[in-house]
C-alpha cells in the first residue's frame, strides 16, 4: 500500500522550489531595465558630483555647497515643507482611513473612488487648480470675504502655507491607502474587549489603536516625505521662484547655469535624504513589527 499524501497525513506539503539560477533568469528583465536605466545614471551622477574645478576627484563640490547660505536656506525649506506636508496629510488621512475601515457597501466605494481616482490625474492639473483656487480673485478669496471674514483678498498665492495645503492634497492617497490596508488587518473585537476591560476611549485610541496602525503610518509618512521632498511641478505652479527647494535648484543648475557639478551636488544629496528616509522607515517598521 502506498503513503499517503503528505495533506492526508495532516502536514502541509512540500513546495517545489525554483533553484536560485532559475529565479535570477526570472528577475533577468527586471534588473536589467533597473541597471540600464536607474542604477547607471545614478552612478554617472554621483561620479559627476564627485569631479573636482580642475578635474581631480573630492568632496569640494560638497563643501561649496555647504559653505553657501543660499543653498543652507533652500535645504532647510524642503525638508521644512516635506515635514509639514507629512504632518498635514497624517492629521487628514488618519480619520480618513477609519472612516474608511468602517464604511461598508456603496460607502466604501465612494471611498476608494475618492481616494484612487485622484491619482490617475496629472500632478500638473491638481497643482494647477490649487494656484487658481489660492489666487486673488480665487474662490477661497471670494468666499471668505462673501462670509466675512476677511474685508479684501488675502495673499495665499506664493507663499508656503499654500504650497503645504496643495502637496498634501495631492499626496493625501499615499498616506490613506497604507494606513486603510493596516486598518483591515486588525480584529473588530479588539475595541470591544479593550471597553469591557474598562478602558475609555482615549485609552482604546493611544494604548490600542494608535500603536497597531504604526507600520502604516510609518509606510505612508515615508511615501509622502520622499515624494514632498523631491517634487518640483508643484512648488513650481504655487510659489514659483520666490521659494525655491532643491528640485528647482537642481533644474536651475542644469538648465540655466549649465553647472553640471552643482546640479549633480545637490542631485546627490537629495538621493541620500531619499536613502535616508527609506532605511530610516524600513528599520522602524521591522522593529514595530518585532514587537508586535
Amino acid at each position: 500500500m502506498t503513503a499517503a499524501p503528505n495533506i492526508i497525513a495532516g502536514t502541509p506539503p512540500t513546495r517545489c522550489g525554483l533553484g536560485f539560477d532559475r529565479i535570477a533568469l526570472l528577475a533577468a528583465p527586471g534588473l536589467s531595465f533597473l541597471a540600464l536605466f536607474y542604477a547607471i545614471p545614478l552612478a554617472l551622477l554621483l561620479f559627476q558630483s564627485l569631479r573636482g574645478p580642475e578635474g581631480g576627484f573630492g568632496i569640494a563640490n560638497y563643501v561649496s555647497f555647504f559653505s553657501e547660505p543660499f543653498n543652507i536656506g533652500v535645504l532647510m525649506r524642503t525638508l521644512r515643507v516635506a515635514l509639514l506636508t507629512t504632518l498635514l496629510s497624517l492629521i487628514i488621512a488618519y480619520p480618513t482611513a477609519i472612516a474608511m475601515n468602517r464604511a461598508r457597501g456603496v460607502w466604501l466605494t465612494v471611498f476608494l473612488v475618492a481616494m484612487v481616482l485622484p491619482m490617475s490625474l496629472g500632478v500638473v492639473v491638481k497643482a494647477f487648480a490649487w494656484s487658481i483656487l489660492f489666487r486673488a480673485n480665487g474662490a477661497l478669496n471670494q468666499i471668505m470675504q462673501a462670509i466675512g471674514l476677511t474685508d479684501g483678498p488675502v495673499r495665499m498665492l506664493f507663499t508656503e502655507t499654500a504650497l503645504v495645503i496643495g502637496a498634501a492634497n495631492v499626496f493625501l492617497p499615499f498616506m490613506v491607502l497604507p494606513i486603510y490596508a493596516v486598518l483591515q488587518q486588525q480584529k473588530a473585537s479588539l475595541a470591544d474587549a479593550a471597553a469591557s476591560l474598562g478602558a475609555g476611549p482615549f485609552f482604546r485610541f493611544f494604548h490600542v489603536a494608535l500603536p497597531l496602525t504604526l507600520p502604516g503610518i510609518v509606510a505612508g509618512a515615508a511615501f509622502v516625505f520622499s515624494l514632498s521632498v523631491s517634487m518640483y511641478v508643484i512648488p513650481s505652479l504655487i510659489v514659483g521662484e520666490t521659494q525655491q527647494n532643491l528640485p528647482m535648484l537642481i533644474a536651475r543648475s542644469f538648465l540655466y547655469l549649465r553647472n553640471e557639478e552643482l546640479g549633480s551636488t545637490i542631485s546627490a544629496i537629495l538621493l541620500i535624504i531619499a536613502i535616508a528616509v527609506v532605511l530610516g522607515s524600513t528599520w522602524l517598521a521591522a522593529r514595530l513589527g518585532a514587537k508586535e
